[in-house]
Formats: structure tokens, C-alpha cells, sequence
């Protein structure tokens, strides 16, 4: 068991940020310290949402009075997702610093959450310059879909060649040990997950579905913060799609027995030429 702190957002319904990591991540046997960066009715895709970001003194405040009970001496990871503005960001970075600093081999996860396609960003550009420059140099792990690969490295993600050529730029600048790309190209119906690493490139292919409820990336980023191996996370994630499909929101507390015990999905090697 792995004692995780996860800094995200956080909904009182639904399966999205915290929302969606903590349960997943409790499932799998660990405890998780949340730290919500803004309280939410609802994800705000929906017609009605009412919340806030939650004020960077009150989560400082929060973070201090859990390191002076000596509850953070033990932490194994840190995934870091949702930031509303960059003084938020600014705090995540210097958790991170903490928390090497008390234990060097604790696990970074970086989930950039900052756009998407089609839409574009869909947060101040402020905030996802100070996640690129303050947040993706602490990182051990990043998990960006394909758009915010292409947003932090201003270049082409049309292909597997130029998505593993982007990876592997944005692994040297920033010294990053594992980055995986989600939604990546893939195969005709399939969607895919690429993982860059200096070993390498390696390709995860499942089924594309129409109507997945929000929050599988939080998962995903959830079970890598949680060292699950990345075929086995994709196991649990693709799992968990096909129990949620129909409904508004991710069934993880109701198909818990099924998505906890999937099996792990196949990987193929790839080149970097390959396209």
C-alpha cells in the first residue's frame, strides 16, 4: 500500500479530478490525502455548475497543518492535475520540492490538465505556461493527451513519428523519465496510448467508444501515480469504459469487481519513424 497526496479538482457529484483518482486509487489499496484546488457541483460540462477555485492560503493553510501532525513524512507519490491559476501551480511545485526533499524516491505525476481537441485550451494561458515552466521540471511521470502534447511542445502530433519525435524533446528539456501520451494515433477504431521513456517507445492500442462519461484521464493518471504498470492501468481503464458506457457519470464504486480485476492490455514496440 502506498500512501498517495493528489492536488487536483474536486466535484461533489460525479467522477472527475479527486473525484475520480481518489476512489480508484482506495480500490487498489492505498490511502490518499486529497488536497481539492476548486470545490464543484459537477463537472462543467453539464448545463448547471456552482463552485470555485479554493483560495492557494486556505490550501497552504491545510498543507501546513498536515506536515505539523506528521502525516506528510511518509508520502510515495504526488500527482498533481487541475490548477486554476498560477499561484496554484506555484504551490504543487513547491509540494513537490517538499516532498523529494523527505523522500527522493517519491513518484511525480504531472496530468497537464489544459485543453483538448477541438476545443483548444480550456484554461487562462497563464496558468498552462506556469504548468509547463514551474510543474513538468518536478515531474517523474507526465500523462498529457495529444493536444496538450502539442501545446507544450508547439509541434506536429499528427502521426506516431511526430508524437514519439515531440515525447522524446519534451523528456530531454525537462529531464521527465516517463511521459504518456493519451489519445495518441492509432490503428482504425482504436485509441492509442504511448509511452517514451529513454528505453524507447511503446504503443497500447484498445477499442475507440462513443460516449465515455468524463474522468478517464484522471484515472489513468491515478493508477501511474499509484505504480500500477501501464498495460494493467489500461486493463482497469478500459474495463471500467465498458461498465460506464450508457451512463452519466464513470461507474467505479459499481463495477468495482470487474475493472480492479481486468487484465492488463497488450503492448507493441514502435519506432519513432513509424507513422
Amino acid at each position: 500500500m502506498a500512501h498517495i497526496v493528489g492536488l487536483s479538482s474536486w466535484v461533489a457529484h460525479g467522477h472527475v479530478g479527486l473525484s475520480a483518482s481518489a476512489p480508484v486509487l482506495q480500490r487498489l489499496g492505498h490511502s490518499v490525502t486529497q488536497l481539492p484546488t476548486v470545490l464543484l457541483s459537477n463537472h462543467p460540462g453539464w448545463p448547471h455548475v456552482a463552485g470555485a477555485p479554493v483560495p492557494v492560503s486556505q490550501l497552504e493553510a491545510m498543507w501546513d497543518a498536515l506536515c505539523t501532525n506528521a502525516w506528510m513524512s511518509d508520502v510515495d507519490a504526488l500527482l498533481i492535475g487541475y490548477m486554476p491559476t498560477p499561484d496554484h501551480v506555484k504551490l504543487a511545485a513547491q509540494m513537490a520540492d517538499q516532498l523529494r526533499q523527505a523522500n527522493p524516491m517519491i513518484r511525480v505525476v504531472v496530468d497537464p490538465v489544459m485543453g483538448d481537441a477541438p476545443k483548444g485550451l480550456y484554461i487562462d494561458p497563464a496558468v498552462a505556461a506556469a504548468v509547463r515552466d514551474d510543474l513538468l521540471p518536478k515531474a517523474e511521470f507526465l500523462t498529457p493527451n495529444l493536444f496538450e502534447l502539442g501545446w507544450l511542445t508547439q509541434r506536429p502530433v499528427a502521426t506516431l513519428s511526430d508524437v514519439c519525435q515531440a515525447a522524446q524533446d519534451l523528456c530531454a528539456r525537462y529531464a521527465i523519465d516517463s511521459l504518456l501520451v493519451t489519445s495518441a494515433p492509432a490503428a482504425a477504431g482504436q485509441i492509442g496510448v504511448v509511452q517514451v521513456t529513454s528505453g524507447g517507445a511503446v504503443l497500447w492500442q484498445s477499442p475507440k467508444q462513443d460516449g465515455v462519461p468524463h474522468g478517464v484521464g484522471d484515472v489513468f493518471a491515478a493508477c501511474i501515480a499509484g505504480g500500477v504498470p501501464v498495460g494493467k492501468a489500461l486493463g482497469h481503464l478500459q474495463a471500467l469504459i465498458c461498465a460506464s458506457l450508457g451512463h452519466p457519470h464513470l461507474m467505479i464504486a459499481e463495477s468495482a469487481e470487474t475493472w480492479a480485476c481486468a487484465t492488463a492490455i497488450a503492448s507493441d514496440k514502435i519506432s519513432e519513424t513509424e507513422g
